[in-house]
């Protein structure tokens, strides 16, 4: 706990001191491994595409040609992605030749992949490739290098790649050390017959209970104890997600177990949450939010979606110069927690220059306006600049940090120290809160529901955190045709520091309301001297329920507002995935809602070699899962 404390001290106060990582000349012995991580392949996470989660099982030479196309005419190499990996099951059905050289499945790979390599190198991009510690076991998994570890790191580095994934699959299904085989890999990489710089990412997803009973040794939340020492990034917990499938739930989950070893991150090597998934299962807000704490956490920002499908939103996201710059920052510190565990969190990370990128979290269902303090970030002083990093805003505080942030959102701020003529007061333009529906009071944190006819009560809460004071404060509240809004209570003319007012609006629905989410907007404005008058606007949801049904109706048959799954989603009739019929104790059952069980597998998450037939289901983004139990709950007992 002492040691711990001293780490989160030294980064709040900007007293840590990070050693740079040096060069070193070839080794022929064990210093080679630990040396390894010391190459400065990646000063600041390095950024790029992975094939693992938009292409399933088997990437083609084509789809990886066309996307490395893309990331240039799209302008995301010039942002800094630019590694284009190619993941697993790239390997033929027999993945060596009679030599002991891999071989790369002909078709998917015509051409063979230094051709490819070269096509990437000659877009400016760089290329990763895939294998396994383990050794090659049929039906575990489909490629393994253990036994062969400087044959392929020279093929690798023969084949010009510059970076190489190293997974656990064959690892962890021969019962291996990863502490012993990863630091033997290392050697063979940094040893390589070209002396060609690889980088190397460490990816051991195993942990408990997802995959099983293994010893903490053997899992992914172990490796922080080792990696450092011999690999530029390692992964800190299991997948983020499915092929084609990724949840803002599991997104926290893995932000959680990468923040626990903040202190061994740094310049040159950095812990690994996995990948971006923007349009794989998130809300646009949500996806904002993973890039905002990927970016605090000092994370490499590798895009495990289609590019080439991505919305206008989702590439204006990825970027955002102002986030990537967090992320990129020179002095590579991972942020940390200010104040406990919860539905709403602070979350800071020192720069380079100084200055705190300070991140408010709101896990929950409903909008929440978030408070921390310049003090609490580790910054003294009496006034202090912020600038919203996402929509570029720049206003002076006197020492409050907030914001109204909207479920499943982040706000993100960079803050320093204030000097020269005072600037505009950060105000703060509260999303439009429902507080009451049917005359019975919204718990905080959850998301509120409505049925036509309702009446609701809205609130929007304007607070000045400011040193000057602002004037006349007005809201206007909009909501969808139809509907009536009538404010309740009048503004007040003055709005002096450190004070706030919540501004009431009477809701009311039209008794045929359309279900679904319903958009509220505020339009905030108020008077700062000298500067004119100012506006803000902000929005959040009503859930408008469906009508509910006359007679029987079978429950999977009925409109749902929402629905989550242990893994995957819910299916309407289907076991979840929509593979097979729903079964209970040996019974099918024709409707019902399938649905993952809470048992977890002993056997590894992920696909076997793509010489099955499974391949087609994990392109579709469906893919089976091995030792998964697909439990019903029938719906017309």
């Amino acid at each position: 706990m002492k040691r711990h404390l001293t780490v989160l001290l030294a980064l709040l106060t900007g007293l840590l001191v990070v050693q740079a990582p040096v060069h070193a000349a070839p080794l022929a012995d064990d210093a080679a491994a630990t040396a390894a991580a010391r190459q400065v392949l990646s000063p600041t996470p390095y950024m790029g595409w992975n094939t693992y989660y938009a292409l399933g099982g088997d990437p083609t030479e084509a789809e990886i040609r066309s996307t490395a196309d893309f990331l240039v005419s799209s302008g995301l190499r010039d942002t800094g992605y630019e590694y284009v990996w190619i993941d697993g099951n790239w390997a033929a059905t027999t993945p060596r030749s009679s030599a002991g050289d891999l071989v790369p499945n002909p078709d998917q790979f015509p051409n063979g992949l230094k051709p490819l390599v070269d096509y990437i190198h000659s877009k400016g991009l760089k290329a990763g490739i895939y294998t396994d510690a383990g050794p090659y076991v049929p039906g575990k998994c489909g490629l393994g290098s253990h036994g062969y570890y400087q044959r392929d790191a020279n093929q690798f580095a023969a084949w010009e790649f510059d970076a190489v994934k190293v997974d656990y699959l064959c690892g962890i299904a021969a019962d291996l050390d990863p502490k012993t085989v990863y630091t033997e890999f290392a050697k063979a990489l940094r040893n390589n017959a070209s002396r060609r710089p690889m980088l190397f990412n460490l990816c051991n997803p195993v942990t408990s209970p997802d995959w099983g009973d293994y010893p903490e040794e053997q899992q992914s939340t172990h490796s922080w104890s080792y990696a450092p020492e011999i690999a530029q990034s390692w992964r800190t917990y299991t997948d983020v997600g499915f092929v084609g499938e990724i949840k803002f739930k599991d997104v926290l989950r893995n932000y959680d177990a990468n923040a626990r070893h903040p202190e061994v991150a740094g310049p040159g090597h950095f812990n690994d949450p996995d990948y971006l998934g923007p349009e794989l299962g998130m809300s646009d807000e949500e996806f904002r939010t993973q890039m905002s704490l990927w970016s605090v956490a000092a994370a490499p920002l590798v895009i495990g979606s289609d590019v080439r499908e991505l919305s206008e939103t989702s590439l204006g996201i990825l970027q955002d110069r102002d986030v990537l710059a967090i992320n990129q920052d020179t002095a590579g510190v991972q942020a940390v927690r200010v104040g406990p565990a919860g539905t709403t969190e602070t979350w800071v990370k020192r720069l380079a220059d100084g200055d705190r990128a300070v991140l408010l979290l709101n896990r929950g269902d409903s909008a929440a306006t978030l408070t921390t303090s310049a003090r609490s970030v580790g910054l003294t002083g009496k006034r202090f600049t912020l600038e919203d990093v996402w929509t570029d805003r720049v206003t002076e505080s006197a020492g409050t940090i907030s914001a109204a942030v909207p479920a499943h959102g982040a706000a993100l701020f960079r803050v320093g120290r204030a000097a020269g003529r005072p600037g505009v007061p950060h105000v703060v333009a509260g999303l439009p809160q429902v507080t009451d529906v049917g005359g019975d009071a919204v718990p905080a944190g959850v998301a509120p529901v409505a049925a036509g006819g309702d009446k609701a009560q809205v609130e929007v809460t304007v607070r000045n955190d400011g040193a000057r004071p602002v004037f006349a404060p007005r809201v206007e509240l909009s909501v969808p045709d139809g509907w009536t809004a009538r404010p309740a209570g009048r503004a007040p003319e003055l709005l002096t520091p450190g004070r706030s007012v919540a501004l009431a609006f009477k809701v009311t629905l039209p008794a045929d309301a359309a279900p679904g989410s319903a958009a509220l907007t505020a339009t905030t404005s108020y008077a700062v001297a000298g500067k004119g008058r100012l506006e803000q606007r902000t929005a959040a949801a009503l859930v408008v329920a469906p009508v509910a049904p006359d007679g029987d109706v079978v429950l999977s048959h009925h409109d749902w507002i929402s629905a989550t799954s242990g893994w995957m989603s819910p299916t309407v009739d289907r076991s979840v995935g929509g593979w097979t019929p729903i079964s209970m104790l040996g019974q099918e059952y024709p409707t019902g809602l399938g649905v993952a069980s809470l048992r977890r597998s002993l056997l590894p998450r992920r696909p076997v070699h793509p010489a099955d037939d499974d391949r087609r289901h994990r392109r579709r983004g469906t893919r089976r899962r091995s030792g998964r139990r697909h439990f019903g709950l029938p719906g017309d007992r």
